[in-house]
This record gives structure tokens, sequence and C-alpha cells, in this order.
């Protein structure tokens, strides 16, 4: 096709009847057949499903009456509940559950006219860095296959930095949209908590999780977050407020400096040691980038974020292991074989049903909430929880959003620190800030390391503050060229 391969080029190509929504979801088909021995991104793929609603897309364009996204091709991470297709979150506990509804998020896409190409592979139950704690197998970054394309959306990052669908859909718990979409040079956006609906979402831990969008660039997020967001009184958490139009700010006219009157706080706490030289220099090329289209920098402190990796860390794993006490073997999910007894049949499933990372969580999740230790870490880490976001809402006084690296470091080898969950836990130090606080955080790609992996520039705002942080991030790409680099192999 001619055009670029993103969600509004698409859109575009397809309402003018350059292409098909059935030429392209073949395409897309094709592509992901090609490229799945190698990358690995996917744990289903949905041939009928997706010919069939691009079909219905085509008729729906030829009568006029099409919703704004019809036919663009899309993933959604295996975490999320599509009714009448697998959804395993990459485990063998869920190895062959079919789901029988849709997640809020994957009904408000269809509606919107999206074609489901498949579930991609995610770390189990979302519980990783690396997407290397599959039950179907690692996957491997497009940019350099010997790496690991960040957890625990990797699959769909993966996906997308192939070209193999324009956007796809993540979760975000810790930095799980954010930090594979660093590693892997596309941008992804963790919205507000509680602005889309949890409903449908497998929990991994509930005051965290948040459903977001990876796309190429921050034009696709906002229109594929402008879908997904919305109100639903199934979800306790979800925000009870009127739409905003996430594309608002994108259809400004700009200037020379279309970010003037934009003041980015630097934190002092996301610089210095723990960063690589590479993703130090490619981060600050892109400060004085935005220095340039008018933004104003000033130093802020967030004292408290050097707590947030152990208060995560505490308390994760204490809602984990709450949410998987429903995975027993009685009602749903693997069940083992040959059991004595009622307890027998709870421990045989869980041990065979649950990978190594998912049981230590689960593991220090029940220690901190045990009787004698729940004061001293569960109830403890609440309130420096407490007093982290109050350190983000002081520094929110004197800037409009947050910049700094999204990682420390680019995509590292796969096997490099799979014996070693401490640094492992690291790499999300960056990130996991935006999840205590509920706060809306986006990265995009601002260039690459000495070893040609992509970097990533976080920018973090206020709640509720989508808008202004996609049209930071619409006027950066604007004025680069890091969203467009494909990886070797994978041009269309």
């Amino acid at each position: 096709m001619t055009g670029p391969f993103t969600v509004a080029g698409l859109a575009a190509a397809l309402r003018a009847r350059r292409i098909s929504s059935v030429e392209l979801a073949e395409e897309s088909l094709a592509r992901i057949a090609a490229a799945q021995p190698v990358l690995n991104a996917f744990v289903t793929v949905d041939r009928e499903g997706a010919l069939e609603a691009a079909r219905a897309a085509d008729a729906a364009l030829a009568r006029g009456d099409a919703p704004p996204l019809a036919g663009v091709p899309i993933a959604h991470k295996d975490v999320l509940m599509t009714a009448g297709l697998r959804t395993t979150c990459a485990s063998r506990m869920l190895a062959d559950y079919v789901a029988p509804y849709d997640a809020h998020v994957v009904a408000r896409l269809r509606a919107a006219g999206t074609t489901l190409v498949g579930k991609t592979n995610m770390d189990e139950f979302a519980m990783g860095s690396s997407n290397e704690n599959s039950r179907f197998g690692a996957v491997a970054n497009p940019w350099n296959r010997a790496c690991i394309p960040g957890g625990s959306s990797g699959g769909s990052a993966a996906a997308v930095a192939a070209r193999l669908v324009p956007a796809a859909t993540g979760t975000d718990t810790g930095g799980s949209v954010r930090q594979p979409a660093a590693m892997c040079g596309i941008t992804g956006i963790k919205p507000t908590y509680g602005l889309c609906s949890r409903y449908g979402l497998v929990a991994f831990a509930s005051s965290f999780d948040t459903p977001g969008v990876l796309a190429g660039d921050a034009q696709d997020c906002a229109l594929v977050l402008d879908a997904m967001a919305g109100h639903d009184a199934r979800d306790a958490t979800s925000a009870d407020r009127p739409h905003e139009d996430c594309t608002r700010f994108l259809r400004r006219e700009a200037g020379a400096r279309p970010l003037a009157g934009l003041r980015i706080g630097l934190p002092r706490e996301y610089s210095g040691t723990g960063v690589a030289a590479g993703v130090a220099t490619a981060v600050e090329a892109a400060l004085t980038e935005l220095r340039k289209l008018g933004a104003e920098t000033v130093a802020i402190e967030l004292p408290m974020v050097g707590h947030a990796i152990p208060v995560y860390y505490v308390l994760a794993p204490a809602e984990a292991s709450s949410n998987l006490s429903r995975f027993d073997g009685v009602r749903y999910g693997h069940r083992a074989e040959g059991y004595s007894g009622l307890d027998d049949l709870y421990g045989r499933t869980r041990a065979e049903g649950f990978g190594p990372e998912v049981k230590r969580r689960i593991l220090i999740g029940t220690y901190v909430l045990s009787h004698g230790y729940y004061d001293a870490y569960y109830l403890k880490a609440q309130q420096v929880r407490r007093l982290i976001a109050d350190d983000f809402a002081r520094a929110f006084e004197r800037c409009d959003v947050i910049a700094g690296p999204t990682t420390p470091t680019t995509a590292f080898a796969l096997g490099a620190r799979t014996d070693d969950p401490v640094a492992m836990y690291l790499g999300d130090i960056f990130t996991v800030a935006a999840n205590l606080t509920g706060l809306p955080a986006i990265s995009m790609p601002c260039g690459f390391d000495a070893d040609g992996l992509p970097v990533g520039l976080q920018l973090q705002g206020r709640h509720f503050d989508e808008a202004r942080l996609l049209d930071a991030a619409h006027r950066f790409q604007q004025a680069s060229d890091w969203h467009l680099r494909v990886p070797p192999g994978y041009a269309r």
C-alpha cells in the first residue's frame, strides 16, 4: 500500500478506498506469520475473526457509516478478555481458557471499528520486565533478536516495532507499557489510573493495573486511547468524568515554538548513577530539542522517589497474592491430576500452573500480608506511597510535565538477568512512580545507543492531563525522526 503505516494513515487510506480492510488484514496476517518464528510476538492469531471483522469494516465504509478506526488492524495483550478467543495470560494456568466476554477497552475498540488480528505474548500474568516469563517462550526485540523487548507488554511492543500492526494494547502495572516501548523504539502511553476501565483485565495488582496503548507515534496513541477511554459502571475504580478528546491539542496550529510556555521539570533523582551513558546522551539531546521548541526546563526534586522500587515490590506482590488466589483448580483453568484431597489439589495445581516469577511474587505478597509483618511492611509501604504522591503534587506546582529516561539502560541480552531478580526489578526504577501515584506517563523514542538500540524519553503529567503529554510528544516527533526508524528487515 501507499502512505504511512500508522493508525491515522491507514484510517485515511481506508476511507479514501486506496486499500480495503480485507487487503490490510491479509497483509498484517502475512507479516505476523513471517515474523512469528523469530520474534514470537503472538500467542494466538485469529485469522478467521480478523477477516470477518475486515469484511464488516469494508461494508461500513461502503455505506458511509463506518466508525473512526474502521478496518485498522490491532492486537491485544493476552491479559485482556476477548470473547470467543483464548485469553491465556501467557500461563499454563489459563493455557486453554476461552474468554466468555470482552474487556471494556476491547469492546470499545471493536465499536471503533478496529480489526483484531490476535493476542500478543507477555510475561506470565504481567509479572516481569523482559517478556522471558511466558509459558509460550520469550519474545525477541526486532532491533536485535538476541535482546529482550521489555515487558510485560513485550509482545505488543515487538509487534508494533516490526510493523506487524500499527498499534496494540498493553497494560501498565509498574511500567509495562512504557518500558517495552522504550526498548523497542516506539511510543507508549500509560493513562491516568481510572481513565480506562479495568473490567475484563485479568488482575495482577488492582490499584496499579492500567490499560494503555503502544503505537508508532503520539498521534496514533492519542487516537487509540481516545477510543478506549470512558467511564464503566462495572469497574468501581473507573473515573466518572466528562470525556476529554485526547487529540484536541494535536490539531492546533503550531508555530516555530509550539511548546512555548510548557515547563518541564527535571528531577535530579532521574540522572546520575545507574543511567547508561548512551541513555543519558540521547535524553539530554531530546531535552535540548524540547527547549528549541519553546519549552522551559526547571530543576525539581522528588526526594521520596528513591523508595519507589521497594514500595512497589511490597504492595504489588501483596495484591497479586490476593488476586491470584482464585486460580485453585476448582472453578476454571488448569487442574492437576492424581491429587489426594482438596489441599493437595490446590498445592499441585498452583505448583504446576504458575511459573517461577509468579510463584516468587505470590510468596512475597503472602509474607508481607501475614500476621506480624503487615504493619512492618505493607502498612509502611502504603504510607511511603502517599509521601511519593505528595512529592509529585509539590513538583507540579513548579512544572507542567516531568521528564527523564524511561529506563536506565537499553535492551539487555536475553537471559542476562533471569538469575538476578533484583537487577531485573531495578529496570523499573523510573516507571513505577507513575503507577504508585496513578499519574499518566508517556515514553517516546529519542535516539539510539552505541549498539544501535533504542532509547526512550519519559514524560509524566498531572492526573487526566493526557492531552498535554501527547501534544508535547507529538511536537517533539514533528521535529525529529526517531519514531520513523524501522528495525532492519521490517520495513514495509
